[in-house]
């Protein structure tokens, strides 16, 4: 998924669960973050104290994918939860929508609601859980469940206009131009690049199809020659019915976070499906994220959803560097996502995986 929908998207499930202005705004900025947080740093604070900081995602091109560590300990707990169905260990790698393993992670994010970084918690959860809405049947590591026929990649939507079947076909081209690119540029330093580039991480083969809330589109994958059929319209309609109920479980939890009424999904469900089926470029989705907040359509009240900033917790993460003493870097939503993201990635890897027989990382 996108900035639409990690940040938008999110935000707008959030109030209509009935959480804070405030309390949305910490949750969909760390959905999206967790996208954004792709270089690793150290802080320093001006008494002494240190804490190290971990990505999060790596750019798509970023030489950092063709490392199989990185690929296990970034892309895997936060992108590409594991399905664990299948035969053998790397199809049991494959995502799987709304797996158990997906469910399980919403339950320990909630289970943590007392914690001071509880909000950035549930955020960063509800980009994994979003995830799987939409890189679903790919691995998040390098793997031949993830190539797939080129030229059997279909988009299956009726009534397109010509603009916007050119603007899909620009955008695949740019992506595989950028692939080869990339190709040459680190296959002297590894020796799969080609793989991970091309088709061998990821969803790379399948460009962003997966990531468009609109498109209704189909795959052959080469290993089983088997054609997938992606229902991008109810797939992500499905995960914003499942992030509202997983919002209206964390408010009941803690009502010291809520502010004026809930809406029942149902009663914006209809605004949602226009929003996700209609055919545009990511700006234009984002604006009809935000018209229907300000119609209060999705919202309680007409309100508009804060732009967002992905140097936004970067910059107050460098302020922190300079600025701050260890007990004041609590207070600060940039040190408290790395908080939740290290409870994440350790529960994932160490935890929850390893009860279904998967060691990863």
């Amino acid at each position: 998924m996108q900035l639409d929908m990690h940040y938008y998207g999110t935000y707008a499930m959030a109030r209509a669960a009935g959480l804070s202005q405030e309390t949305a705004t910490t949750i969909a900025t760390a959905a999206q973050f967790v996208d954004d947080n792709a270089a690793p740093s150290s802080v320093e604070f001006r008494d002494g104290g240190k804490f190290m900081t971990e990505a999060t995602a790596h750019h798509t091109f970023d030489k950092a994918n063709l490392k199989r560590d990185d690929q296990r300990s970034v892309w895997v707990p936060f992108h590409f939860l594991p399905g664990n169905e299948g035969e053998t260990y790397t199809e049991k790698l494959i995502c799987r929508k709304n797996s158990e393993n997906a469910q399980a992670v919403l339950h320990y994010a909630l289970s943590r609601s007392d914690r001071t970084f509880a909000a950035e918690l549930i955020g960063a959860a509800a980009h994994l859980y979003a995830d799987t809405f939409a890189h679903y049947d790919f691995s998040g590591v390098s793997s031949r469940w993830n190539n797939i026929e080129n030229d059997k990649l279909t988009i299956l939507n009726e009534g397109f206009s010509t603009d916007m079947r050119s603007y899909i076909a620009a955008k695949r081209e740019s992506f595989f131009e950028k692939n080869i690119a990339s190709c040459k540029l680190f296959d002297n330093i590894c020796s799969f690049g080609a793989e991970t580039f091309s088709s061998g991480l990821g969803h790379g083969a399948a460009c962003t199809y997966p990531d468009r809330p609109y498109l209704v589109w189909s795959f052959v994958r080469e290993r089983t020659q088997e054609e997938i059929r992606h229902n991008n319209p109810e797939s992500f309609l499905d995960a914003c019915k499942s992030l509202h109920k997983f919002f209206s479980d964390f408010a009941a939890a803690r009502p010291d976070l809520c502010s004026g009424k809930s809406k029942d999904f149902e009663d914006i469900e209809e605004e949602v499906k226009r929003i996700l089926e209609t055919p545009a470029p990511m700006e234009g989705r984002i604006e009809l994220w935000q018209n229907a907040c300000q119609q209060g359509m999705l919202t309680e009240q007409m309100e508009r959803i804060p732009e967002y900033s992905n140097d936004g917790w970067n910059d107050e993460r460098h302020q922190l560097n300079e600025n701050e003493h260890c007990e004041e870097a609590v207070s600060h939503s940039s040190y408290r996502f790395y908080q939740a993201v290290a409870y994440l990635r350790t529960y994932i890897l160490r935890d929850l995986l390893p009860q279904n027989g998967l060691v990863v990382a």
